[in-house]
């Protein structure tokens, strides 16, 4: 599916017209609220209606997607805008797949049922390239629910670098390590095709040619991060993550630490690793295959050889000043115990336990 990309207010207008929406839902996060995105849509009327729905939380819950699916079609809403981070996505995914669902059963024992909803997001930081997957994740009595369809990717996405101007740093930076882990670990995917390499590829050198500029704040190097965290999505949504984002996952909640940064940490040891282990290499396309696609993310890093890439990626970490986690001697087992063995599959080297432990006490103080 081809996406829109759209850049400026005009294109937007444009889009929400052409939809022709009599009435859009408008899912976001409930402290953005009072923002300019959110205020522009709200003053649409008289011709668009709008319906604001921010009845969700970080984690959302399957119930705020019932809720969404309710109010959807209670208040005859015919288009979907997302505004926001990844739950805002997720939730307005889920309510975009359910709404031609039977409303008397769980939705999520039911098999979905694709439709054509204009669906547009709008993504107001530059890393997880949500706007650009068919992956949501909900949370069903405490259980993490991973739904996947190609109908919830959005038919269109708003690009407004100003949505970036007041980020944090800290915010910025793990983002921005998010996309690129992303681009990274797509590159060597055991899933990876040609044309998510190309997205990955280009994911790459535009965060790094870029990334002074948006960490200084300047409207291209926003613009610029945002249209590579978008292409770092596309790459993901071919391939799926593989180990980097499997073993970050518990980091976030041991350390407190942000996703983003959480899977720098870990795939700046993963990439050395790949390096030197290509000998146990599980891609059915083969060691070469996999040794081609290191050259290509060196190439894309700009450097002549794989272990420049590497010394390059930590070179990068200690500029960015990212703080390594000091871990107690009974996180390893614990860290161990979560590793998710599906996105394990993705990754192109077989991994033991004393492996991943191996690596742990590499990734952590």
């Amino acid at each position: 599916m081809d996406q829109r990309i759209i850049t400026d207010y005009a294109g937007l207008d444009d889009w929400l017209l052409s939809s022709g929406a009599a009435k859009l839902m408008l899912v976001c996060d409930k402290f953005l609220e009072q923002h300019d995105i959110v205020r522009h849509f709200l003053t649409l009327g008289p011709r668009i209606g709008v319906s604001l729905f921010t009845d969700f939380t970080p984690n959302p819950q399957y119930e705020s997607v019932v809720d969404g699916v309710r109010r959807f079609h209670a208040e005859g809403c015919s288009a979907i805008v997302a505004v926001g981070g990844g739950s805002a996505m997720d939730v307005a995914k889920c309510i975009k797949l359910y709404s031609d669902m039977d409303p008397e059963r769980n939705y999520l024992e039911q098999t979905i049922v694709p439709n054509d909803i204009p669906f547009l997001a709008v993504p107001t930081t530059a890393g997880t390239g949500s706007e650009a997957t068919r992956f949501a994740v909900i949370y069903y009595q405490g259980v993490k629910q991973s739904v996947a369809d190609l109908s919830c990717i959005p038919a269109a996405v708003f690009l407004d670098s100003g949505l970036l101007k007041t980020l944090p740093e800290y915010q910025k930076k793990s983002t921005m390590m998010d996309a690129f882990c992303h681009a990274m670990e797509s590159l060597w995917s055991v899933n990876s095709t040609e044309e998510s390499q190309t997205y990955s590829f280009d994911a790459i050198r535009t965060i790094l040619a870029h990334m002074d500029g948006y960490l200084a704040n300047t409207e291209e190097g926003r613009r610029n991060m945002l249209l590579a965290a978008n292409t770092a999505g596309k790459a993901i949504n071919i391939t799926q993550t593989t180990a980097g984002h499997a073993m970050c996952y518990k980091l976030t909640s041991l350390y407190g630490c942000a996703h983003g940064h959480a899977a720098f940490l870990c795939n700046r040891v993963l990439l050395p690793w790949t390096i030197r282990h290509t000998d146990a290499c599980i891609d059915p396309r083969g060691k070469q295959y996999l040794t081609d696609a290191l050259q290509k993310i060196a190439l894309a890093m700009g450097c002549d050889c794989p272990e420049a890439a590497a010394d390059k990626l930590n070179a990068l970490f200690d500029k960015l000043a990212l703080p390594v986690p000091q871990a107690a001697p009974e996180d390893y087992a614990i860290l161990c115990g979560s590793v998710n063995p599906v996105r394990l599959k993705n990754y192109p080297i077989r991994l033991s336990e004393e492996d991943i432990d191996t690596l742990y006490h590499s990734i952590l103080r």
